[in-house]
């Protein structure tokens, strides 16, 4: 069975990223933010995934031949060479693009001469006041090692006296850029060039030969023992801590660096000669984001929540809940009735419990607070806060301190697995109320991720969900799930056994058909059933963001979608012999989710919502504008335009029609 490499596959969807940024039909300061973005993504690569596949590298190869299914050292080159091709094109597309704003009155200055002179004088103060007294001066030839920070950017300064000093550029504190009217136009310019404009201060009476950036990327993935013993949290955090003494995964520095300065800099860091990654003038350009809103003129035109009469103009949520179920599609439909949700359980007096897990939770979480709130009010609050969620173990931890001081119940991660559901259960003595999610409780994420929700009072799924929650609370094993898709009890054989049902009506000459949307598309088995049912004539339809190891093959065609929101939302549609089963929920299809996480994936029972979502599919298969599909080389192949349908315009449009 042919599979793509999940890494390469996914440098595949970063590059499509990037093409957004090439679009000239994309207005230009969203064209900058997907720059940031694509920036900020191949940095997260790096930190996590290259730094494994580097680890496994210097394992006994022995040890991993019967674990893994690549050649690690092999792999590394096909990353480095096809990262270094796509950096190319990503210098090129960021010059165009500051080209343009020029032309906009925006000006992102990328050399000292572009700095007016006019602003000679509030720089110099800028610096003395703002920057200086922040400025951390490292003198290579008083130490034998270097260390830098994981993903801080510096600079390299080679002086004439043949001393060579490492500063530090302060973003994290200042913000990277200095921003300035001048005439009609606003200028931007990186705090590294006012540092540059001003080392004769930094360095009197010194002649600067060189001055050039650096960054070091660190593994930065927490290797939590699956068989910890003792308190995890106090591991947690003892690995956040570590996080800046991980191992190099890549050095970028500026590619007109001497040959003498880089050996230098390779043996006081004690790199390998694969870590050094040429680079430009400036790193860490995800810091763009700061001037991705200064002209609403060059972004998209804004999408004004679509407003849903009846929880609008209903003074409460959970009664029109026990009416019917109700699905939101964010960020189409304004969040802010999931906020009503959680606030009016906090202060009703007949609900007794609360129950939500936390995946990702916003610094600022009006949840959060309605949460602790809850507990104060007397409610017994359950909160599962996985500690465990790359990059957001600080912030989960903060507010599980918050809500435990509120008299919340903390579960905390579980042994050997991650709990991704994103569910939560509000009970009242006769009755259940369950929201239902594919995406993060987070309020904050919700304006940019494409994602449904759903709040019920169905007895069937409600009660199973209590099961899940009391397996969290207590390791209960629930019996079997008949509605819900959870994982570790039974979710991988649940979808096998929907995918071979298909098959068996396409053998008995039915119509069959499956459809699968999902971020991520990578265990083995489930690929192997794919390919299957395409072989025995199941129609199949395959929507996939971002890592992709199924390789299209005739019939079979793979969708990938990238647009003004980052599609997150999965749907899993069995058409079943004219009965018709849907699923959503929070798993992808990757060995991760299905065999080592908490995931749960829910029914569709209401046939109009079927309808919805199946027309909102529809034009996601349909778009020629922002869809592309995918090649047996895993380039993104831009779709033949056909139908003129940009999927999430339509989908506005269209709940616009059933909502508005």
């Amino acid at each position: 069975m042919k599979l793509f490499d999940r890494d390469l596959s996914w440098l595949s969807f970063n590059y499509r990223v990037l093409m957004e940024a090439m679009d000239e039909n994309v207005p230009l300061l969203e064209r900058l933010k997907f720059i940031a973005i694509y920036s900020s993504n191949l940095d997260e690569f790096f930190r996590v995934r290259v730094a494994n596949i580097r680890n496994l590298v210097k394992m006994d190869k022995k040890k991993i031949n019967k674990h893994i299914e690549f050649e690690p050292k092999e792999l590394l080159k096909e990353i480095h060479q096809e990262v270094k091709e796509q950096l190319e094109v990503y210098g090129a597309t960021f010059r165009e693009i500051i080209k343009e704003l020029k032309k906009k009155g925006i000006f992102i200055c990328t050399s000292l001469s572009e700095i007016p002179s006019d602003f000679k004088l509030d720089l110099l103060h800028f610096f003395k006041t703002k920057v200086l007294g922040r400025l951390a001066i490292i003198d290579t030839g008083k130490t034998k090692e270097l260390f830098l920070n994981n993903q801080a950017i510096y600079h390299v300064i080679k002086l004439r006296s043949g001393d060579t000093k490492i500063v530090n550029i302060p973003s994290e504190s200042l913000g990277r850029f200095f921003k300035k009217r001048h005439e009609s136009s606003t200028y931007f310019i990186f705090l590294d060039d006012i540092i540059r404009l001003h080392l004769d201060i930094v360095f009197p009476n010194e002649d600067v030969e060189e001055c050039l950036a650096i960054k070091l990327n660190r593994d930065a993935d927490l290797q939590i023992d699956d068989e910890y013993v003792g308190n995890l949290i106090k591991k947690i955090e003892k690995q956040i801590q570590k996080r800046n003494l991980g191992a190099p995964s890549r050095f970028l520095f500026d590619a007109k660096m001497s040959s003498m300065l880089l050996d230098l800099l390779t043996e006081k860091l004690d790199l390998q000669l694969d870590d050094n990654t040429p680079g430009g003038r400036y790193h860490n350009l995800n810091d763009l984001f700061e001037i991705t809103t200064a002209d609403t003129s060059l972004t998209y035109t804004s999408l004004p929540p679509i407003v849903v009469k009846e929880l609008q103009e209903s003074r409460s949520i959970l009664k029109k809940i026990e009416e019917k179920e109700i699905l939101l599609y964010f960020p189409y439909h304004s969040y802010d009735y999931i906020l009503q949700f959680f606030n009016e359980a906090a202060i009703d007096p007949e609900v007794e419990e609360i129950n939500v897990t936390f995946y990702r939770i916003a610094k600022k979480s009006i949840i959060g607070e309605a949460r602790i709130n809850a507990a104060k009010n007397g409610k017994k609050v359950s909160v599962f806060m996985e500690v465990k969620a790359r990059f957001d173990e600080k912030n989960n931890l903060e507010w599980a301190e918050r809500l435990r001081e509120a008299g919340a119940k903390i579960i905390f991660s579980l042994p050997g697995l991650k709990v991704h559901a994103k569910v939560a259960l509000v009970k009242k003595q006769n009755i259940m109320y369950g929201f239902f999610g594919t995406g993060n409780l987070n309020e904050k994420t919700s304006e940019t991720y494409a994602d449904l929700g759903l709040l019920s009072t169905n007895a069937a799924i409600t009660q199973e969900l209590s099961r899940v929650f009391l397996h969290l609370l207590t390791r209960y094993t629930p019996p079997e799930f008949n509605h819900l898709i959870v994982s570790q009890f039974g979710a991988f054989e649940k979808f096998s056994s929907l995918i071979d049902r298909e098959i068996r009506h396409a053998e008995a000459g039915k119509k069959a058909s499956i459809i699968v949307k999902v971020n991520n598309l990578q265990e083995r088995e489930l690929i192997g059933k794919l390919y299957e049912s395409s072989n025995k004539g199941v129609d199949l339809k395959l929507i996939v963001r971002s890592i992709c190891c199924m390789v299209p093959q005739k019939p079979i065609k793979i969708k990938r979608i990238v647009d003004r929101y980052l599609e997150h939302a999965r749907v899993f549609y069995f058409f079943n012999d004219g009965q018709p089963e849907m699923y959503l929920g929070s798993a992808d299809w990757m060995n991760r989710n299905l065999h080592r996480r908490i995931e749960v994936c829910f029914p569709i029972y209401d046939d109009d919502m079927k309808q919805d979502i199946l027309t909102i599919l529809k034009f996601q298969w349909q778009d020629d504008q922002k869809g592309v599909w995918i090649n047996t080389k895993l380039a993104n192949k831009r779709a033949k335009k056909e139908y003129q349908v940009r999927a999430q315009m339509a989908t506005y449009q269209f709940l616009k029609g059933q909502y508005g």
